[in-house]
This record gives C-alpha cells, structure tokens and sequence, in this order.
C-alpha cells in the first residue's frame, strides 16, 4: 500500500511502482484525488486517515503523507497489530526518534519499521556508515548536502515547521540547540565548494544510531536569510501557519527532475584527529526517494530485512543498496 499517495511523493512512489509491474493499492484521506490517479494507473484504491484505513490484504505500507508527526504512529500502531511491514519517508526528528523507539514491538510482532526511507535519510545515512566501516574509530562525523530543484508543497510546509524550531548538533551523543544556519564552513561537493550552514536533518537522529558516532553536524545550501530574524519569527505559530497555508500545490516539474540532481559530503575524524571524507551523486532527490523507497519495499517483502526499527543504513546497508540506486555514484576513501 502507498499511503498518500495522492500527495507529491506518494503519486512519483505509485508511478514508478506501475510502471515497473507492481500492483500497490494506492490510499489516502482525499477520494477526489486518489481515485483519479487509481483509475490512470488501472490499481485498486482505499480511503481512510491513517488510523482507520484498512490495512486487509496488505502485507507492507509505504507512508507518504506528512506531517509524519500525525499519521506515523496510528499507521504504525496499526500495522504492528495487523502484522504489516512499515516503511515512511519522513525527516521529523521527532519521528524518526519514535520510531526507532519502537523496536521492541515490531520484533515482537514479526514485522519491519523503516524509517526515513526516502531522500531523508538514505543517501546521507548510508554514506555516513559506509565511511565509518572505512575508518571504525570515527569519533565525530560532519554531513552535507547540496539538493536544488525546488520544494513539494508538503516538504516546503514541514521545512517552515522544522526552521521555526531552531537549529540542532549532536554533541556528546545529546541534542544541542544552535542558531538556524550555523555553524557555517566550506564544502568540496564534486561540482565544486559551496559554503553551507548547520540545518536540523534526521541523520541527527538516524546517524547518530547508524554508526554510534555521538559528535555529528549536518550542513546544507541555505537560502540568503537563513539566520536572520524572520526565521525566529516562524516562531509565531498563527504566522507560520500562514505561510505553510500559502505554499502551492505540487512540486518541481518532471523536467526539473530530470535536469536536477544532488551531492552529499561526509567527512568523518579519527581518534587521531584525522580527516576521511567520501562524497556521493544522484539524481534529484525526489526521483531518489521513489527508486530508494520502491527497492526498500521490495527488500522488506522479500525478507532481507529482519524484524525490528532500523534507520536506512541498519536495514539496506550502505555502499551496496546506494550502488542499486540508478544514477548514484560514490567516491569513498580506498
């Protein structure tokens, strides 16, 4: 089942799964967009939230609605109780930090939680950890990442969320608040050094589990008023509602997808002080997250994964599920 699948995501994730002869059964809260896409695609379709949409005949649920913040947990809750695989392509912290919480009881039940199975956070995790199986005593580990192409109206709605909420480190294995935006440094992507300032993105969370590494930053291309005061003032909950209300339908254009890519940087520090860096191509990151969630969904039915809660890296591994990945290539330390 694709859950959302009538928002931006979801739709590029029911695509893809059509054309390559899968049959998911498309669902969501909205029938006047679901079912078009349904009857375009000749696949079954359900409608419901995402606490009573039935899970019957489903073995596996990729969700693609955010905010995760609402519907992760009553999907998740179902699908533990009705023995279904799970797998979302969140960046909440918070989320992904509940959803790893949630091991116990998926090992109990049978079933696999995969979370952060899309652009956040597969490229970035799985690079970190294949660094870190290069260089084992890692001790602190720096991410960046350069994605244009613009924004699908629900990924420029959760990014207004996560600004207002303020900038995060990892430091000494605990989360440490820091000015949006900073700290700032230059980065060497492979089409050349950008400087790029500290963002809240789930590799705080996921990384942190993935490689055990407790120092991490994550840094990204930010826009030119970053760190000014208007993004204190997303603070203000009615005006920030206000601007996530204003975001357009829809998301970057199939030609941007395909004239678009992205670049992910890693750089690890040894015991001794010593830098290693790896960097990582693809294509954009919205055709990666379909191609990453579709071959996670495929992996989970085909039982490569163990029961559990597993970040990317945990579940698919790292350099070889990126080499899966058509048009990712990576640079890693020999």
């Amino acid at each position: 089942m694709v859950y959302g699948a009538n928002g931006y995501s979801g739709e590029l994730l029911a695509r893809l799964a059509a054309r390559v002869g899968e049959r998911p059964v498309l669902a969501g809260r909205s029938r006047s967009s679901v079912a078009p896409l349904a009857a375009d695609l000749d696949l079954p379709y359900r409608i419901g939230d995402a606490a009573s949409v039935s899970l019957d005949g489903v073995d596996t649920v990729a969700n693609c609605a955010g905010p995760f913040a609402e519907t992760a947990a009553p999907l998740v809750t179902a699908c533990v109780a009705a023995g279904v695989h799970y797998l979302d392509i969140t960046g909440e912290l918070a989320v992904l930090d509940w959803m790893l919480q949630q091991d116990a009881a998926a090992r109990a039940a049978g079933v696999v939680l995969l979370t952060g199975a899309g652009f956040d956070v597969v490229p970035t995790d799985c690079l970190a950890a294949a660094l870190v199986a290069r260089v084992p005593d890692a001790v602190a580990l720096e991410l960046a990442f350069h994605a244009p192409g613009g924004l699908s109206r629900g990924t420029a709605r959760t990014a207004l969320g996560e600004a207002a909420a303020g900038g995060l480190r990892r430091v000494g294995g605990r989360l440490v608040p820091t000015p949006h935006g900073t700290p700032t440094r230059e980065v060497p992507f492979p089409s050349g050094t950008r400087r790029v300032g500290a963002t809240r993105w789930g590799d705080l969370v996921t990384a942190f589990h993935s490689t055990g590494i407790p120092d991490i930053t994550v840094y990204t291309s930010l826009p030119r008023g970053a760190g000014s005061p208007l993004v204190g003032a997303l603070r203000f909950g009615p005006l920030r509602r206000l601007l996530q209300g204003l975001v357009r339908r829809g998301g970057p254009s199939e030609r941007t997808r395909t004239d678009t890519g992205c670049e992910v940087w890693a750089e690890v520090r040894d015991s001794t002080g010593v830098a290693h860096s790896a960097t990582l191509t693809g294509p954009n990151a919205y055709a990666l997250t379909a191609e990453a969630t579709l071959r996670a969904v495929r992996r989970i039915r085909a039982g490569r994964v163990p029961p559990g809660a597993h970040t990317p890296a945990q579940a698919l591994g790292g350099p070889d599920f990126l080499d899966e990945l058509p048009g990712v290539r990576l640079d890693l330390p020999g």
